[in-house]
């Protein structure tokens, strides 16, 4: 990591980017005052304030109803972005927007969360229960201070549970899998898994029950079989091309960067994830930066940086990724 870098990652036109680079690239503790001199700007500067400034009373954004339809401008996507932003779990606006959710969109008997809710009971609609949207909040939901809460142990529970990593190996017979093939075919939705993946990753490892480290190691070895973005049945063959497309924010999509991260994050080595790294390596620019490969503005409440140049973020989670490898 060259020097210029560091420094343009630090400035403070970015929060948030500042904030994670002092804990991950410095390995600054939480309490050092620069630290919590970035976490406070969080909220006070950027791209936060600009979200929170849309945001309805009742802590949804955009028309209530259609806090997954509203693709991104709903809930349920501003939620995820902040999360991955780092708001402040303790500011009001936060915990509103994320008792909306629960609310509304998770289903209370199984504990997944749904695009729908009921018209009976208010709470997730049964029927539109399904596994990317359940990854997405329940990583949203521990990363904005939800962890203990036990609508969220449920939801866990529900990923533990339900989310598959067939392999195209069997279709599935169980009725809970039988409603969208798109989600639960023969073959399970790599988006879905990812998001499975990523949310229990964001437990802490401490807090960890061996229920959800088996389905880890599970969810794990479906990618590792598919070396991240390859066919497990023909490993010459790229299966998702999107995914080497660097974004951010991925919302339901997921990149070989963001799974990549998730390993790293997870202390797991492997050699079948020689190719991703080799891939984000060759993506990295003479300035030592990365740039943004794929973006959602346009459709988002506030646009996050800018398509084909260079990008904090990428850069950040690269450098990030990169050091736990090597």
């Amino acid at each position: 990591m060259n020097s210029p870098v560091l420094d343009w990652l630090l400035e403070e036109n970015n929060p948030s980017v500042n904030y994670f680079t002092q804990l991950t690239l410095l390995n600054r503790s939480p309490d050092d005052p620069n630290v919590l001199h970035s976490k406070r700007s969080i909220m006070e500067k950027g791209i936060v304030p600009k979200i929170l400034a849309k945001q309805n009373e009742d802590g949804s954004w955009g028309v209530r109803s259609k806090f997954y339809r509203d693709k991104y401008r709903g809930t349920v996507w501003t939620l995820l972005i902040l999360a991955e932003l780092g708001a402040d779990p303790d500011d009001s606006r936060i915990k509103n927007a994320c008792e909306f959710i629960l609310t509304h969109s998770q289903e209370p008997e199984s504990g997944g969360f749904s695009y729908d809710q009921s018209a009976k009971t208010g709470f997730g609609l049964t029927s539109g229960v399904i596994p990317c949207l359940s990854g997405n909040m329940v990583y949203a939901l521990i990363k904005l201070g939800y962890l203990e809460d036990e609508r969220i142990k449920k939801a866990i529970d529900w990923i533990v549970r339900v989310q598959r990593k067939d392999d195209g190996d069997a279709a599935p017979t169980d009725p809970t899998y039988l409603r969208y093939t798109t989600c639960w075919g023969k073959h399970s939705c790599h988006m879905g898994v990812a998001k499975a993946f990523k949310a229990l990753a964001a437990i802490p490892q401490e807090k960890r029950s061996d229920e959800v480290d088996r389905k880890i190691n599970e969810l794990a070895e479906y990618f590792l079989k598919h070396h991240l973005f390859k066919k497990s049945h023909d490993l010459q063959t790229i299966s998702r091309p999107g995914w080497l497309k660097l974004g951010f924010p991925l919302m339901y999509q997921t990149d070989v960067l963001e799974l990549l991260g998730i390993f790293a994050e997870l202390n797991i080595r492997d050699d079948r994830l020689n190719e991703a790294i080799e891939v984000i390596k060759s993506k990295q620019m003479t300035d030592g930066t990365w740039k943004l490969e794929s973006t959602n503005n346009g459709k988002m409440l506030v646009s996050i940086e800018t398509k084909g140049l260079s990008s904090k973020w990428i850069t950040l989670k690269a450098l990030k990724t990169l050091a736990k490898f090597e």
